[in-house]
């Protein structure tokens, strides 16, 4: 076991995920230049950052020109709070009408849809002596939540002759940006409703990573960007460039074993890998309880000192294997899941494909077990 191991970090741990903060300024400035002329732009950190690291994130986000966070619960807006990020945050999820007095002591904006919203917002001025600050959530298709086109103008208006609501913005949510016909749907839903009422100070928001890049003739003077933040690539309209965007996460592990198996053994559980030769196997402490999901198992790949190693073997609770017949290495050496080492690079794309899904569900995945290690 090597003590003074390869690397400038000191985890209490043998596995982390590193964040390249560079990274998250260079992907801030770059749909910086996508903006409509003065518009505001507008972060999303729900789900940790997407896994990334909302406290920590935030501060860099703030300083390279982003104005408003959003959040998806009171509880994500009251941990930014309580790290005393003081930039104005929005829930845009539902948020339960007993914390509306919650949001409002701690200046947290919420979504409202409901005629129980405006009530709620009733009884909190009454108690509390603030107006709380609210975003309409329109929902033009996504049929998830949010008030109805039709009803939304009358519901608006009733919120704004409200002398205890704190009328803030109007936004709605795509549900497929990159196919531009529903895209022109949903927003010419939402164009008929903002231009029925008065908008002056409110802010416009419908735009989302992908939708900001695609459909830059849209109206709006803030736009929503995720994904886009952290490096993942959108789903784009067809003929659409992709932005220059640069992943900001990583995920390593340093070797606690190696042993030799002799041919025809078998490997982790269910012997789901048996070995064709005498074959170097190396074991990190990543496993499923990390986020790495058991179905990626024989079919993921890590890169130790510049060269792939094959993951063998069924992906257990809190440890991998890997094949590194090929490759001089030792214990403490790190094995890279996902980033970059010498002249190779894995994508959490790649993971996404395997497993049929998207990846900000695998970004989101990695449990905070993990160490956040922030790198430039």
């Amino acid at each position: 076991m090597k003590f003074n191991r390869k690397s400038f970090l000191n985890t209490h741990r043998d596995a982390w995920v590193e964040v390249n903060l560079d990274c998250i300024e260079h992907n801030i400035l770059e749909f910086k230049k996508y903006l409509k002329k003065n518009a505001k732009l507008f972060a999303v950190v729900k789900a940790d950052a997407y896994g990334h690291g909302a406290v920590m994130i935030a501060p860099i986000l703030l300083a390279s020109g982003v104005d408003f966070l959003g959040v998806s619960s009171i509880d994500e807006g009251l941990q930014l709070r309580e790290a005393e990020i003081t930039a104005p945050i929005l829930v845009l999820g539902a948020v339960p009408v007993w914390s509306f007095d919650r949001a409002a002591k701690n200046n947290i904006s919420i979504s409202v849809f409901s005629d129980e919203h405006i009530e709620a917002c009733k009884q909190t001025y009454n108690k509390l002596g603030i107006k709380p600050k609210v975003h309409v959530k329109i929902d033009t298709g996504m049929n998830r939540i949010g008030v109805r086109p039709e009803d939304a103008t009358e519901f608006i208006k009733k919120i704004q002759d409200c002398n205890f609501i704190k009328l803030e913005g109007i936004f709605t949510h795509f549900a497929t940006a990159e196919t531009e016909s529903y895209a022109l749907e949903q927003y010419k839903k939402f164009r008929n409703v903002v231009d029925s009422v008065d908008t002056k100070g409110l802010l416009i928001h419908c735009c989302n990573t992908s939708a900001t890049v695609c459909y830059q003739d849209f109206d709006y003077n803030m736009a929503r960007v995720g994904i886009g933040i952290y490096g993942l690539q959108p789903d784009l309209t067809e003929g659409t460039n992709q932005p220059n965007l640069k992943p900001a996460m990583s995920l390593k592990g340093r070797i606690t074993n190696i042993h030799t198996a002799y041919k025809d053994e078998g490997v982790s559980y269910c012997h789901t890998f048996e070995t064709a030769k005498e074959t170097k196997i190396a074991t990190i402490p990543i496993g499923y309880a990390d986020g790495v999901f058991r179905g990626l198992s024989n079919q993921i790949y890590g890169i130790i000192n510049g060269k792939k190693v094959k993951q063998i073997g069924n992906i257990t609770m809190d440890q991998m294997m890997f094949d590194i017949t090929d490759c001089e290495a030792q214990e403490g050496d790190i094995i890279t899941l996902i980033g970059q080492d010498g002249n190779e690079f894995i994508k959490i794309d790649e993971w996404a494909k395997t497993l049929n899904t998207i990846h900000y569900e695998l970004t989101c995945a990695l449990r905070v077990r993990l160490p956040r290690v922030y790198t430039r």
